[in-house]
């Protein structure tokens, strides 16, 4: 049995104050079971609990919040029309938005993004759903949480950890090593890259959470030459109805066909491939190339569809010819399968963690020892374009 060493702050530091909430939600029972679940953890309590998104504008310099919980449908003015206000009066502001699942939600959702809001989180669509939802209670909470600590690290520089430092990768010569243990980040401490596989890549996997919708559509329009010669697949955590939205998404930004994976579908270039919501996609050999396989296993890492049953499957297909990013979003998804296709001689990319919304699934990933090279957001398109094209540094 290991034993966890943990610091033990000294008599002299403070603690730090909760984070700072505001709810928003014209149903009753929806704010009255969110604000007791915030106030039941000791990090984060609830300074508002308000009904519509005008009493959110109203009250936002009284109650000052930190992080907001904002509904999309409620009278007077709803969550995409107070979303602009509260960001104006409070440019650091954490906006979360909070929708059913339904296509407008989802547009709605995705479009609130792209205006600034941090994240989305999927809300059951009966008041009893939500009462009993313990996946809806776990987002709200490490939503808050983990974006919440972000905005501080962000407005407190002496709060911020030390950038992880990289060390160079080995020789692309030298004897690749067994699959590692995959384990926390731990911030600050130095992260060992990588050298990138001899062999040139012939499909791109990309895995991504809270940040994803953003971060992807940010990068897709400029992969156009790695699309053309080799499919894309991507897992996002998502849930259902709004992966069908972000595929459209990724279709017009990027001017090639995006699409949910289908059971069967044979995997080709030219393609784009989304896990669809509630559903692991992972590909499987037939004759010469591969076919999509879609299941309904339990979730993996909290999620499905999950990254590492995309990334452990596509080893076993591609073997050193896979080559994996993971993008930026909560807990540690993506790395053990990373580390199944570092095993099968393939390579990996994260993004860094100055232009992650949150740093969990890369981060883990990178203090791993599975990556090839950590990179800033708009750096992952060129250097993909270039290992694409026969480069291997």
């Amino acid at each position: 049995m290991g034993v966890v060493a943990s610091a033990v702050p000294t008599a002299t530091a403070a603690p730090r104050e909760p984070i700072r909430v505001m709810v928003v939600d014209d149903a009753a029972v929806v704010r009255g079971l969110v604000s007791r679940w915030i106030d039941e953890e000791p990090d984060i309590r609830v300074v508002a609990s308000l009904r519509t998104g005008r009493e959110a504008v109203d009250q936002l310099e009284r109650a000052n919040p930190e992080v907001v919980i904002l509904d999309i449908e409620m009278p007077d003015l709803d969550g995409i029309s107070a979303l602009p206000l509260l960001l104006e009066k409070k440019r650091d502001l954490v906006v979360i938005m909070a929708s059913t699942l339904t296509r407008r939600n989802a547009e709605v959702s995705l479009k609130a993004l792209s205006l600034g809001a941090a994240d989305y989180i999927p809300k059951p669509d009966t008041n009893h759903g939500v009462s009993t939802s313990t996946e809806f209670r776990r987002d709200v909470i490490e939503k808050i949480r983990q974006l919440g600590a972000r905005r501080r690290r962000i407005a407190d520089p002496r709060a911020r950890a030390p950038a992880p430092h990289a060390t160079p990768a080995t020789r692309a010569s030298e004897p690749r090593s067994e699959q590692p243990v995959v384990h926390a980040h731990h911030p600050g401490q130095p992260v060992k890259l990588r050298a990138f596989a001899p062999t040139m890549p012939k499909v791109l996997l990309i895995g991504s959470s809270t940040g994803g919708p953003q971060a992807l559509t940010s990068i897709i329009g400029h992969l156009i030459k790695v699309i053309d010669q080799a499919p894309v697949l991507i897992t996002q955590h998502m849930p259902p109805t709004f992966t069908t939205i972000l595929a459209e998404h990724l279709t017009r930004a990027s001017g090639r066909e995006a699409r949910e994976g289908q059971e069967g579908e044979a995997v080709v270039a030219g393609r784009i491939y989304v896990a669809p919501g509630g559903r692991h996609m992972q590909v499987a050999r037939q004759n010469s190339g591969a076919v999509i396989s879609l299941n309904d296993g339990p979730l993996v890492n909290f999620c499905r569809p999950a990254v590492d049953p995309l990334f452990s499957s596509a080893a076993k297909v591609w073997g050193s010819s896979t080559l994996a990013v993971i993008l930026t979003g909560m807990g540690s998804d993506g790395a053990r399968g990373a580390g199944e296709i570092v095993a099968a001689g393939g390579s990996v990319v994260a993004q860094d963690e100055a232009t992650s919304v949150v740093w969990g699934m890369p981060g883990v990933a990178a203090h791993a020892g599975v990556c090839s090279a950590i990179l800033p957001l708009d750096q992952i398109p060129p250097k993909l374009v270039r290992l694409f094209s026969g480069d291997r540094l």
